[in-house]
């Protein structure tokens, strides 16, 4: 990298990437923090540098522009590396769900195409059990640690180059692909392209209100679509980002008091821990701006908890994999103007918010025909960040796409002044710790059971998990099963947040057992 001709520096990539972006802060802001993580601190140089070091890798193994990168892993400063390095090197970066079971990864990474594989330490041992499925993949390389047939993420760095890698992408490259389910459970993998990473950025940093010396603390999964935008968002406005492997109420409380956290990304359940932590009132939390939420409803008793306790800073957002994820915010503003205000102001506290900058909101009936302020149809959405295609599935990319508006399958209402309610959720969607959660899939385990003669999948209130897996099962004559026998047998065939919670046993109509949770 070289600053003498700095103005000319700064137009080496192509405006619209994070390629562009991530040079960008190297050259303006080399000495201030990009990441911290654990023990590392990460500066935005450093990040440009190592991001370079695993393009240059990745490069020589094989791996070029264009080709699927995957990436298995919980939380941690290489992954964040590796989406950079993604991004800049022209790569698509394919990053898994680590809670997921075998089976489920051994089809996510071969409809990928995975040639090259990131994987944590964690997940480890379920990779070395799939390699002899994994046809396509060349490459192994280990993240955080050192182990037996994979090549160490740290040598990579050791070994290659840290030099501008001579590729050029551009705005419309594919760069990521965000693993969602469809209406059949089946997984589809949501592909965008540099400008709508980049225009979502934009977006939800207008929404979120994000400020030069802001520090943002990640604790939401960085697979997911949010956790990807909360760290574009930041990393857009050259702000540091904090990141913990595991949500720990805890520890988050710890960082928000020692690292001056101004933003926080949460679900509800998670609200519900910190709130539940019993010395709270002891951590000096009064840096934060802004607690959002999202991933499933806010239970209305909860969130004036968290007013009660935190102030009015939180702020909402609604979204989906395939949407980007912006489609509706409500701001720290609205929050504000509602807990203030009338009973039918209040009641904005239950929506969804309104459509997001730069996105427009339809909620149309069965002949794509706009209801009225009111009347239920499913919400249909418009922007420069929604998906560009579901990953190798053209017709079911033509069903979602229609003339480009993307349907989301979710179904609402609005009001007169555009607020947005949600009254039900893609068929029969179960949200649970802010994971998507098909009845047919786990329903098609329960089927695998002996014992069982018919199954149904719900989900139920839950007060920690807000919605929880609840399967109800009748027995075939002269067979016998525990809730426990049945549990553990859906733990070998799906991730835990997939495994139903409790169950409870009918006959016909009459009911015969307990539900056990």
């Amino acid at each position: 990298m070289t600053k003498k001709l700095l103005l000319k520096e700064l137009a080496r990539y192509n405006i619209g990437t994070f390629a562009d972006i991530i040079y960008r802060n190297a050259l303006l802001y080399s000495n201030l923090e990009a990441f911290v993580y654990e023990n590392e601190r990460v500066t935005f140089e450093e990040y440009n540098n190592r991001c370079n070091r695993i393009i240059n890798a990745l490069n020589k193994m094989g791996t070029k522009k264009g080709k699927m990168v995957g990436i298995l892993s919980w939380n941690c400063e290489q992954l964040v590396e590796l989406y950079g390095a993604t991004m800049k090197g022209g790569f698509i970066g394919s990053p898994f769900n680590p809670r997921l079971t075998g089976e489920e990864l051994d089809y996510l990474i071969n409809y990928s195409e995975t040639e090259t594989l990131f994987v944590g330490p964690e997940l480890v041992d379920t990779i070395k059990t799939l390699k002899p499925r994994l046809k396509k993949v060349k490459n192994y390389i280990s993240l955080e640690s050192k182990q037996e047939d994979m090549i160490p993420y740290e040598e990579l760095l050791k070994t290659y180059s840290k030099e501008e890698p001579d590729i050029k992408v551009t705005e419309n490259d594919y760069c990521c692909v965000i693993y969602t389910s469809g209406t059949t459970g089946v997984p589809r993998g949501a592909v965008y392209v540099h400008s709508s990473f980049v225009d979502d950025a934009r977006t939800f940093s207008i929404s979120t209100g994000v400020h030069p010396g802001d520090k943002h603390l990640q604790v939401t999964p960085q697979f997911h679509i949010s956790g990807h935008t909360w760290l574009r968002t930041f990393f857009l406005n050259a702000n540091c980002t904090v990141i913990h492997k595991f949500f720990d109420p805890v520890k988050m409380l710890q960082t928000v008091e020692t690292e001056k956290i101004t933003h926080i990304n949460i679900v509800p359940t998670q609200l519900v821990a910190m709130l539940n932590v019993p010395d709270i009132d002891k951590y000096d939390l009064s840096s934060i701006k802004l607690v959002w939420y999202g991933g499933s409803p806010m239970p209305f008793e909860v969130l004036k908890r968290g007013i009660e306790r935190f102030g009015v800073i939180f702020g909402e957002g609604f979204g989906q994999s395939e949407s980007g994820p912006a489609i509706s915010h409500m701001s720290k503003q609205d929050h504000m103007a509602a807990i203030n205000g009338t009973p039918e102001e209040q009641r904005h506290l239950t929506s969804a918010g309104k459509a997001a900058i730069c996105v427009q909101v339809r909620i149309v009936d069965e002949k794509n025909k706009d209801v009225e302020p009111g009347e239920v149809g499913e919400i249909i959405v418009k922007s420069k960040h929604i998906m560009s295609e579901y990953w190798q599935k053209p017709e079911d990319t033509k069903k979602t796409v229609v003339d480009g508006w993307l349907h989301t399958g979710d179904m609402g209402t609005y009001d007169d002044e555009g607020y947005i309610y949600l009254t039900d959720r893609k068929k029969d969607m179960i949200i649970t710790g802010g994971e998507n959660v098909f009845p047919r899939e786990v329903e098609e385990i329960l089927y695998k059971i002996p014992a069982v003669s018919e199954a149904a999948v719900i989900g139920i209130p839950d007060p920690y998990w807000v919605e929880k897996v609840h399967a109800v099962i009748e027995l075939k004559k002269g067979q016998t099963a525990t809730a426990e026998e049945i549990m553990k047998f859906c733990k070998q065939y799906l991730a835990g947040y997939k495994t139903p919670k409790s169950v409870e046993f009918i006959t016909g109509p009459r009911f015969v057992g307990t539900p056990h949770g």
